[in-house]
């Protein structure tokens, strides 16, 4: 547990974290907490047993805010792009008058981004620290957006020009993960609704506004998303599509081969038969006249389909 006193976006570190329960003459305080601190952090700020409870749980947690008498319990999901997968991981926050609770499972990419920003903006104040934080993890939303996107668009020029069967388990894989994205769009997005709309009273009214931002952009991404289920479900009908095409090719070029050895069977047939009356059987150079008739027919043949472009 890490806890910090925030005053014009100076940080200084505290030791005692029962110094925190009083609000300091100015600024705020932002404890950096696991869930196992919460055992320690329950009782001093009085956190509801419920929102601790969702802390603690192993299940995945949906995008939420819950208000209580002293203070706001709120959930959003940090989205991480690692070795061509997609994780959701939830950052809860605890928002009281005078700090501000951050309790993560795994590492959060955003509460390292939003250290340099509370600087720059010689941020004091606890609400707007969680504006500039869930501005963060929104916007992480575009930049996975943009790296899907390539990858559909590298996907489809792949499967344009050399279909494999393994495309399709990324179709699919793909999908699913965008389908899974989109389903936690929805709570997260009437989170930040919640946030610009309600009435909050740990929230500047100035301030709250700024969150129709931050709506707009998760109204943008949650579109976004749509655009790419669709894109998805056109990949696929372009697998089948390609797959479709490269079998007519395959039997094209066997039907092409199969034809050209027709006549050259029907010859060799002819010649197999054991008649006596046959004079071509018995001439000098009979078999190198035939192979030689062989040879010019399958040749001509094979001339004739590549010039119509049959194989």
């Amino acid at each position: 547990m890490k806890i910090r006193h925030v005053q014009a976006g100076v940080f200084t570190t505290v030791e005692d974290v029962e110094t925190t329960t009083v609000a300091p003459e100015e600024g705020f305080y932002w404890i950096d907490a696991d869930v196992e601190d919460l055992a320690l952090l329950q009782p001093l700020f009085s956190l509801h047993d419920l929102a601790v409870e969702d802390c603690l749980t192993e299940e995945e947690q949906r995008p939420k805010i819950e208000t209580y008498d002293n203070h706001y319990f709120i959930v959003v999901n940090s989205i991480r792009y690692d070795d061509e997968e997609i994780f959701l991981r939830a950052l809860s926050l605890f928002l009281g008058r005078h700090y501000i609770i951050t309790v993560t499972k795994q590492k959060i990419n955003e509460l390292r981004a939003v250290k340099p920003i509370l600087w720059d903006q010689e941020v004091s104040e606890p609400d707007r620290f969680l504006y500039l934080l869930i501005d963060l993890v929104v916007d992480n939303y575009f930049t996975v957006g943009d790296r899907i996107e390539y990858k559909i668009e590298k996907l489809e020029e792949d499967i344009l020009m050399h279909t494999k069967r393994s495309h399709l388990s990324e179709i699919i894989g793909l999908r699913s993960e965008i389908l899974w994205l989109k389903k936690m769009l929805g709570p997260q997005k009437e989170v930040i609704n919640i946030l610009n709309k309600k009435d909050l009273r740990l929230i500047d009214d100035q301030l709250q506004k700024y969150f129709s931002d931050i709506y707009e952009n998760a109204v943008k991404i949650s579109e976004n998303f749509d655009t790419f289920r669709e894109l998805m479900g056109n990949l696929r009908e372009a697998y089948q599509s390609a797959i479709a095409n490269r079998a007519n090719e395959i039997m094209r070029v066997f039907t092409a081969i199969t034809t050209i050895f027709i006549p050259l069977t029907l010859i060799t047939g002819i010649y197999g038969m054991n008649f006596d009356n046959m004079p071509e059987l018995h001439g000098k150079y009979s078999y190198f006249i035939v192979i030689g008739i062989m040879v010019t027919a399958g040749a001509g043949m094979f001339y004739l389909f590549r010039k119509r472009d049959w194989i």
